[in-house]
């Protein structure tokens, strides 16, 4: 038997009802996406997560870490193609190593790199989902999320079914997503709304203790007029590690280009530089230490 391992937290639900969505057990729930750690199922208005095993987590890793070594020789785009549309074939993939995983014993494959990074990964998971659920929950900033009694619900592929207790509130899009639809339309205005207000979105974070590490588009959501938070696996109130990120940012001198939006932006240049001087001017030290918590050091975080 398949048991979801979902954390369930009261105080990261802004609202508890007394049973599950209906749509969420209308039908079979479409397989949505996934990441390193999770995959998520959606109604049209709802999506709820399957948490991976460990082992699979790390085989994902493994594989992962392989891929980003030798996706230069692998023919055309396959190899990112793999990294970016997880298919069938990487999903057998991760079956197998997942398997032979299994011949080796457990300290060994902790004591390699792979085991370092599965580590550095399951801690910041842990943390920016703490993060959120403590600092975020019941905000704008996030997509709003309710509880409601252990419920079974039929999902498209392995394993069928799942145990669930929370679900969140789904999006419309990534907003990569919408501003590549916004490009092809040549709603260039919009594109650079929806910027400005993806940089509103990380000083209402910081304001609140939190920054994001990784900030990439695919990580945020929109949601009728909103930005949104889609993965808090980043975030973090640590002001060591902030610092060394901002000083990172110090060193980029397209943010659009690092951001994936080189290509997106190449007919509108006048539209990247803006964005370039509104993210210079708003991610860095002396402006994130401006907006931190009124009586709180960064220094001490």
């Amino acid at each position: 038997m398949v048991r979801n391992r979902q954390k369930v937290d009261a105080g990261a639900c802004a609202r508890t009802l007394a049973r599950a969505p209906a749509e969420l057990l209308e039908g079979r729930l479409l397989r949505l996406g996934e990441g390193i750690g999770k995959v998520v199922y959606a109604s049209p208005h709802w999506v709820v997560k399957r948490e991976r095993e460990p082992a699979a987590v790390m085989a994902l890793i493994v594989i992962w870490r392989a891929m980003r070594r030798f996706e230069r020789i692998l023919p055309g785009k396959l190899g990112r193609n793999l990294l970016n549309k997880p298919s069938l074939q990487l999903r057998a993939l991760r079956v197998l190593v997942q398997n032979l995983m299994y011949l080796i014993p457990r300290t060994l494959w902790l004591a390699t790199h792979a085991g370092k990074v599965h580590e550095l990964y399951t801690s910041r998971d842990s943390r920016g989902e703490h993060l959120a659920r403590t600092l975020l929950a019941g905000t704008p900033l996030i997509p709003e999320t309710v509880c409601f009694p252990p419920t079974r619900v039929r999902v498209g592929g392995w394993p069928g079914w799942l145990m669930v207790c929370e679900a969140t509130e789904r999006v419309e899009s990534t907003l990569l997503d919408r501003l590549g639809e916004l490009a092809r339309a040549r709603q260039f205005d919009d594109m650079e709304v929806w910027l400005d207000r993806f940089l509103d979105l990380r000083q209402a974070a910081w304001q609140r203790g939190v920054f994001s590490l990784d900030a990439h588009l695919k990580n945020f959501g929109v949601t009728s007029d909103r930005v949104v938070l889609l993965d808090p696996g980043g975030l973090t109130d640590n002001w060591d590690e902030i610092a060394d990120r901002l000083g990172f940012e110090d060193e980029i001198t397209r943010p659009h280009a690092q951001l994936g939006l080189e290509f997106t932006l190449r007919d509108r240049p006048d539209i990247a530089a803006r964005f370039d001087h509104k993210w210079k001017s708003t991610v860095n030290t002396e402006r994130v230490r401006q907006i931190w918590p009124s009586g709180e050091n960064p220094e001490a975080a």
